[in-house]
């Protein structure tokens, strides 16, 4: 039996963007041709059919991308067949690159072209070419390019490596791109909006010859660097510059149509040889660019309000860790819903990030990666050119019956500004990159490094910890921890930073609230500093509030039946005065269905350790506050209120495919897993909110998941279900359930006004 209880809400990033459409390796070491004789299960090429290789696909980094093999004289892929790290490996050193640490299955980097060379590659990894290791034979697959293999290799090139085989005229290789501002005040300040167009060339950095280029190309470069558009820029300002100096041209005629997401996609030459006396009559390219309102010159607070103007947002982003990412959902009829995967593209990727207010995308994501929403799924193949100043201009179809279900979300990352922030935090003592104290920098000293300090614990939690690891670059917060003295292996020992107050979504700790200009702090002593554990993924609570609106129904039940529930603080606080056990207490019960549809298990805080008994109901609680019930009246006062501890927490239904994993019999493990729920029924003790006190009237339900942040997710937004009631005092109503995000901001100005039901019929 269940019985209860609450819930609620729940190194610094390179200034330049990083991305080459090829690069080409040999196929052993760089001085000698293959030697060895390939096994006879994987006939290798002749001696005179060199092999090469060579990364490709986008988006992706320098030293990350589809495999590709040159043999026969054709170009072609390696299917995901049986691949494992250790082929990567291999791989990856005909690259010229030390290793692998990872690869990729399923076209992850698009899908090639021509032939499938090579399938179920199986390799033991010190191989030292791939003709050594066993296959089906060269061009012998059963694959499609959905199933094309990509690599990551380790950024680190193996000593004296030679590309030999590269040949130069094919090689569009624009590894780094950045602005460089040549006015004083703008080296100062960040993000770089305007200045020279350079491309890093071997040590040093190159210029762009201006020749052909227009706003167009203007624009690509403004989308990688993170801003949604370009403006005009004073050329002449910059040619009575750039005849004083000494520049080296690196590419020329660049001719980009304006919807490329970065300028290796363009059409555009490379200069060779010295090109010192290039680009005569011309000048260096010089682009302007627009910064999107979360980036604009004013404070952070205000950048959250200018984006956030009534009637304007249509679009927004859920699940993601970073700015600039998540699962795109957009407001359609006044209820927010999701976008289907069919047809999800770059380009239409772009067009999402560029209305937002970012750059360009640099990946469109499908298969729900930024975990999956609940509602209606709005769109379906939605085919944008990249020109479409909104996602609404692009053409798309609506969804039909058998269409998509919510695990085909689409979801983007998008090019943002460069803002340096993390370059005033760092973590310390811990046992990963991934946790530690929180050090900050507050200034410079007298030599002009910076100086550190630490934070202070009291009202340390999962909001400010979420923002502390949002700046690092470490994704999500699994802790926000008070005391941190198993953590003590650094000199840093002065508190600098107290009464930090976070709402979550900020994108610095300096954007929070904190005591100015002095430290309030209690524990002064290094071990009650603040520190956090981040991680990649997190969990995401969400209430099906259609079960509730169906289930909701009142009971007056006798108090000789509720002396477990009043020991469990179930009951209004005027059951302790009631005549035991005569009489009754009227209940408004329901049904709580709580799916996990983020990208990891909901785990409780404490280990079971630390899980509390209750004799009574015979059960352990392992969170004392997992959901607060909650009835307000249309103003926001609240009337009665239950609490719900979670004595279990498990899998009670999955989704299809999807595995249980947690059960709370004989003292199991609890959590939710990712994509399962956990059902509490109406018929159990506590799952109930105490009205008898309640007069008619009109009134709104409100149920709140892991209300206190004990657990982090990667969205507290959608913690919060309402729905409007009437009660007059013999029966409730009970309609309009959503949850908390799901209805735009006028429609939930409309609910708060409830007016109420003036006859049978709901209103």
């Amino acid at each position: 039996m269940r019985s209860s209880v609450g819930v609620a809400r729940a190194r610094r990033e390179p200034l330049a963007l990083l991305c080459s459409l090829w690069l080409w390796g040999v196929a052993a070491q760089p001085s000698t041709p293959p030697t060895t004789a390939p096994p006879a299960t994987a006939p290798g090429p002749s001696p005179s059919a060199r092999l090469r290789f060579r990364l490709a696909g986008y988006p992706r980094k320098h030293n990350e991308g589809r495999i590709e093999v040159f043999y026969n004289q054709e170009w072609g892929t390696v299917c995901d067949d049986d691949f494992t790290l250790a082929n990567a490996h291999v791989l990856c050193r005909h690259l010229g690159f030390a290793g692998a640490t990872g690869w990729a299955h399923s076209a992850k980097y698009g899908k090639g072209l021509g032939r499938i060379w090579l399938d179920n590659v199986v390799c033991g990894g010190s191989e030292k070419s791939i003709t050594d290791c066993k296959s089906r034979g060269w061009g012998n697959s059963d694959c499609t390019h959905e199933e094309d293999a990509g690599v990551v290799c380790k950024d680190e090139r193996i000593p004296g490596f030679v590309d030999s085989n590269v040949i130069e005229t094919e090689q569009n290789q624009v590894e780094e791109l950045r602005l460089r501002p040549v006015v004083a005040s703008a080296r100062r300040r960040l993000p770089v909006t305007e200045g020279i167009v350079e491309v890093r060339y071997k040590d040093s950095w190159a210029q762009i010859c201006d020749e052909g280029w227009d706003s167009r190309s203007s624009r690509v470069v403004c989308g990688m660097m993170g801003f949604p558009a370009e403006r005009k820029v004073n050329r002449n300002f910059y040619k009575l510059y750039t005849e004083r100096q000494q520049l080296n041209f690196r590419m020329h005629s660049v001719a980009c149509a304006g919807t490329e997401v970065h300028i290796s996609m363009c059409p555009f030459e490379f200069y060779r040889g010295n090109a010192t006396t290039a680009c005569k009559g011309g000048m260096p390219a010089v682009v302007s660019c627009v910064p999107g309102p979360l980036f604009a010159t004013s404070s952070p607070r205000g950048k959250k309000r200018q984006q956030r103007q009534p009637g304007q947002q249509r679009l927004r982003l859920k699940g993601g860790a970073k700015v600039g990412e998540g699962r795109v959902e957009v407001l359609r009829q006044g209820e927010w819903g999701t976008i289907c995967d069919d047809r999800w593209s770059l380009l239409s990727a772009s067009v999402v990030c560029r209305e937002l207010g970012f750059g360009s995308a640099k990946e469109a994501l499908t298969s729900a990666r930024m975990g999956q929403g609940m509602g209606p799924i709005h769109l379906n193949e939605v085919r944008c050119t990249g020109t479409e100043a909104s996602l609404w201009s692009c053409p798309y179809k609506n969804i039909t019956e058998e269409g998509c279900k919510h695990s085909e979300d689409a979801g983007v990352r998008c090019n943002i500004p460069y803002m340096g922030y993390e370059t005033t935090i760092r973590l310390s003592g811990g046992r990963s990159r991934f946790e530690g104290r929180v050090e900050v920098a507050v200034g410079a000293d007298g030599e002009g490094h910076l100086r550190w300090g630490l934070i202070c614990g009291e009202g340390w939690g999962t909001l400010e910890a979420a923002v502390a690891c949002r700046q690092l670059g470490l994704g999500f917060a699994n802790h926000g921890l008070q005391e941190t003295w198993y953590w003590d292996a650094s000199n840093v020992t002065e508190m600098v930073l107290s009464g930090v107050k976070c709402a979550g979504h900020e994108m610095s700790l300096s954007h929070c609230r904190h005591h100015s200009g002095h430290v309030n702090c209690k524990n002064t002593g290094t071990r009650f500093a603040a520190g956090v554990i981040c991680s990649e993924t997190a969990s995401d609570l969400l209430l099906h509030a259609a079960l509730v609106q169906e289930t909701a129904y009142i009971e007056d039940r006798p108090l000789h039946m509720l002396y477990c529930a009043a020991e469990e603080n179930c009951l209004a606080s005027s059951a302790r005065h009631a005549n035991w056990p005569y009489g009754h207490r009227r209940l408004l019960r329901f049904s709580s269905q709580i799916h996990n549809n983020g990208r990891a298990d909901f785990r409780p805080k404490a280990g079971r350790h630390s899980w509390v008994w209750h004799e009574c109901h015979g059960h352990y609680h392992s969170m004392d506050i997992f959901t607060h019930y909650d009835i307000l009246t249309p103003n926001g006062t609240k009337v009665a209120e239950g609490h719900k501890a979670s004595f279990c927490l498990e899998d009670t239904e999955c989704e299809e495919d999807v595995a249980k994993r947690y059960e709370c019999a004989n003292f199991g493990e609890q959590g939710i897993t990712v994509g399962c729920w956990d059902l509490y029924r109406h018929d159990i003790d506590c799952q109930w909110i105490d009205i008898t006190d309640v007069k008619p009237g009109n009134y709104i339900l409100q149920v709140v998941i892991n209300p206190n942040f004990e657990v982090a997710e990667s969205d507290f937004t959608n913690n919060a279900m309402k729905c409007n009631c009437k009660y007059d005092g013999h029966r409730i109503w009970v309609h309009n359930c959503h949850t908390g995000d799901a209805f735009s901001e006028e429609a939930n100005r409309r609910f708060e006004q409830y007016p109420g039901q003036l006859n049978n019929q709901v209103v």
